[in-house]
């Protein structure tokens, strides 16, 4: 059965400085890494779906070694891409933790929850 809603594929202006914020959210977000990220965003009462504040308090950079060691922040790659840049990493990231395993969910239901 043919899914009905397809995503619009929207071009990519700023590819670089895309291509490393997705590769970031999918290294913070594989299982190597996940649960140091739940921990960071619990530390600093975080929830999940604020991913505009898990760039302000440098989550990404907190966990992985390619962030701490770019000459940008995560945060002023992200404001550096366009708007429909901005919406397109957004939505990645909010993607990608909607499929985080059910196990881990519930262990971190704190960070998933909308209190």
């Amino acid at each position: 059965m043919k899914a009905l809603f397809e995503q619009a594929g929207i071009k990519v202006e700023k590819q670089q400085e895309f291509a490393f914020l997705k590769q970031l959210i999918e290294r913070a977000l594989s299982s190597a890494s996940i649960e140091k990220f739940f921990k960071k965003l619990d530390k600093k009462g975080i929830r999940i779906r604020e991913f505009e504040k898990c760039l302000e308090q440098r989550v990404f950079e907190d966990i992985d070694e390619a962030a701490k060691a770019s000459d940008k922040t995560a945060k002023q790659l992200y404001e550096s891409l366009v708007v429909t840049d901005q919406g397109q990493i957004r939505e990645f990231y909010l993607t990608k933790i909607e499929e985080v395993s059910p196990e881990l969910r519930q262990k971190f239901h704190k960070l998933y929850s909308y209190y």
